[in-house]
C-alpha cells in the first residue's frame, strides 16, 4: 500500500474557511488522504512498470529483428530463385531464336537453290 502524506490539518481549515463544519472538514480529509493512499503510486511501483515496459520493448525489439532477418532470408531465396527462372526463360528463348534462324536460313538456301535450278 502506498503512503501518501496529506497535510490534512491544513486541507481542514481551507475546507472550514470554505464554509464546511469542523466535522465536515474532518471527515473529508480523512475520506480523501484514503483515496490517495489507495490510488497513488509509489516510485517503485513506478519504477517497477517502467522497468517492465524496457523489458518488454527489448523484447518486442528482439523478436522484431529476428522476423526481418527471417524475412530478409525469404527474399533473397526467392530472389535467387526468380534469378535461376530468368537465366533459364533467357537459355531457352536463345535455343529458340537460334532454332528459328537456322530453320528459316535452311529454308532460304532451299528456295535458293530451286530458283537455281529453274534459271
Amino acid at each position: 500500500m502506498t503512503t501518501f502524506i496529506l497535510d490534512t490539518l491544513a486541507y481542514t481549515e481551507t475546507l472550514r474557511a470554505g464554509g464546511f463544519s469542523e466535522q465536515q472538514a474532518a471527515t473529508q480529509a480523512r475520506a480523501l488522504a484514503e483515496i490517495l493512499d489507495r490510488q497513488m503510486a509509489t516510485k517503485a511501483e513506478v519504477d517497477a512498470h517502467e522497468n517492465n515496459l524496457r523489458r518488454d520493448i527489448e523484447s518486442l525489439r528482439v523478436e522484431l529483428k529476428r522476423d526481418l532477418r527471417e524475412t530478409e532470408l525469404r527474399m533473397d531465396a526467392r530472389f535467387a530463385e526468380t534469378g535461376a527462372r530468368i537465366a533459364e526463360t533467357k537459355a531457352d528463348l536463345t535455343r529458340w531464336v537460334i532454332a528459328a534462324g537456322l530453320l528459316q536460313t535452311t529454308v532460304i538456301i532451299g528456295v535458293l537453290m530451286k530458283v537455281a535450278k529453274l534459271i
